[in-house]
């Protein structure tokens, strides 16, 4: 019987506990690069880059090929909106950041490498196709023992992803300066913080960014316990000369700052200064299935009211729309209508989806406060603005102060009603599934866009 990626996982944890084998060690190579000052120099920040008054950022969950299709779904909607200007550009020409975990981040990094080509191929590429073709998948003593040694596939499934879908990309093909700016989410598993591949992580590792594998990052985001071994980093401490960041330090030296902000402020200086030799990711579902920790960090960490933008772009802006994709699973299992229950297996799966659950409720809550938050205070400093700041930002006698309205908006399975939430909820969240639900889910994206009143709102402000 073919069964979903995380129960097929809750029977190898089973096993292992009930068999208490040891078996080889299981470990991937390092596949990151120093950094030099030279480059460290010249690679931009972390922050999505736009030339208009609008700022459309899109989140994509984990969850498989099941995530994978139902943000592809989102993609193909945005592409049928064009934009009132006339030039021919639909709204995914105008996504200026995307951020995926998990099988979302697998959409989301095929999108910003090819951008509206995406939609040409990435059904027949990767939602049609076998994912699974190369991992060790069978429940046997063998398969145990790795579980045990680290887990059970290492470099299959970057390996997998660099030949069948992404091409040997490295992430100089990913540059900061074009739209859509990506991230790619994993877990710090030593940390027990987000890891998000971009500049802030790298420039801490001392390491190259722009010659890393996209295939790996996409891999580490979506290494699950057991069934993978943790994708490793090298840190450099000491080979480069770029001072981080000020405000981790401040952060670090505060008492009060947010949990947050301050484990992963602590994690970059344990990159850095030498405590850490390798750092170890894991599915970035661990610790944030909608992928908003980033965002959150950079609104957490901002010192000024506009930022993380520029002062430009903080004048400009009009409307904003954080699109949250979800594909997480809805409520299963019948061990509730019985008095003993659940058993081992169902326990492990149990305990996983409440932890991923409530972690996914309390990320979206905080995100959207901060998001409010931060609206509140753009608005009362662009209020505050002298003529003579105005003039040199360059606003126009029309220009209005509190034109800013933010959207937060979460796409899920519930929009499209109880019969069709409940097909697709019952869709496993593994990477290999027929075309008919691939194409369900595919739909159901786009409709739950169609749908949302947020984003029917968000068009008629264009």
């Amino acid at each position: 019987m073919r069964v979903g990626l995380r129960a097929w996982l809750s029977v190898i944890m089973t096993a292992v506990v009930a068999a208490g084998l040891s078996g080889c060690a299981t470990y991937n190579l390092p596949g990151n690069a120093p950094l030099s000052d030279a480059l460290a120099e010249a690679t931009s920040r972390d922050i999505p880059t736009y030339d208009d008054d609008v700022l459309l950022a899109l989140s994509f969950s984990g969850g498989g090929t099941r995530a994978a299709a139902f943000s592809f779904g989102v993609l193909k909607e945005l592409d049928r909106a064009h934009a009132a200007s006339g030039q021919g550009k639909s709204l995914l020409d105008r996504v200026d950041f995307v951020s995926g975990v998990s099988g979302g981040s697998i959409t989301a990094a095929y999108f910003g490498l090819k951008k509206r080509a995406a939609l040409d191929d990435f059904r027949e590429r990767f939602l049609l196709r076998n994912a699974e073709e190369a991992l060790k998948t069978q429940l046997s003593p063998g398969n145990i023992g790795r579980a045990l040694g680290g887990g059970i596939n290492d470099h299959q499934f970057t390996d997998w992803l660099d030949r069948n879908l992404f091409d040997g990309a490295r992430f100089d093909m990913l540059p900061e300066s074009r739209r859509p700016r990506v991230w790619i989410n994993a877990s710090d598993i030593y940390n027990r913080t987000p890891f998000v591949f971009g500049k802030t992580a790298f420039d801490a590792l001392c390491s190259d960014i722009r010659s890393y594998r996209v295939a790996e990052a996409v891999a580490a985001s979506a290494a699950v316990p057991l069934a993978f071994a943790p994708i490793v980093l090298e840190t450099y401490p000491g080979g480069c000369n770029t001072p981080l960041p000020p405000w981790l330090d401040r952060v670090r030296r505060d008492p009060n700052a947010q949990p947050l902000l301050r484990s992963f402020a602590e994690a970059q200086a344990r990159y850095r200064d030498g405590s850490m030799k390798y750092v170890k990711l894991l599915d970035g579902g661990l610790v944030d299935n909608y992928g908003l920790s980033g965002l959150s960090i950079g609104l957490l960490a901002a010192q000024r009211p506009y930022e993380p933008l520029t002062e430009r772009q903080a004048v400009k802006l009009r409307r904003v729309l954080f699109l949250v994709v979800d594909a997480g699973r809805g409520i299963s299992g019948d061990f509730v209508q019985t008095l003993e229950g659940p058993n081992g297996v169902e326990l492990v799966s149990a305990a996983a989806d409440t932890a991923i659950d409530a972690s996914v409720r309390s990320s979206y809550a905080a995100f959207s406060a901060l998001a409010e938050d931060w609206n509140g205070k753009l608005k009362r400093w662009r209020c505050g603005l002298s003529a003579a700041e105005r003039a040199r930002l360059g606003v126009s006698g029309a220009w209005s102060c509190g034109d800013v309205t933010f959207y937060v908006e979460r796409l899920s399975f519930d929009q499209l009603g109880a019969a069709r939430a409940g097909e697709l909820n019952a869709i496993p969240t593994r990477f290999s599934l027929p075309a008919e639900q691939v194409d369900l889910l595919i739909s159901g994206g786009g409709d739950a866009l169609r749908l949302s009143k947020a984003y029917q709102s968000f068009r008629r402000g264009l």
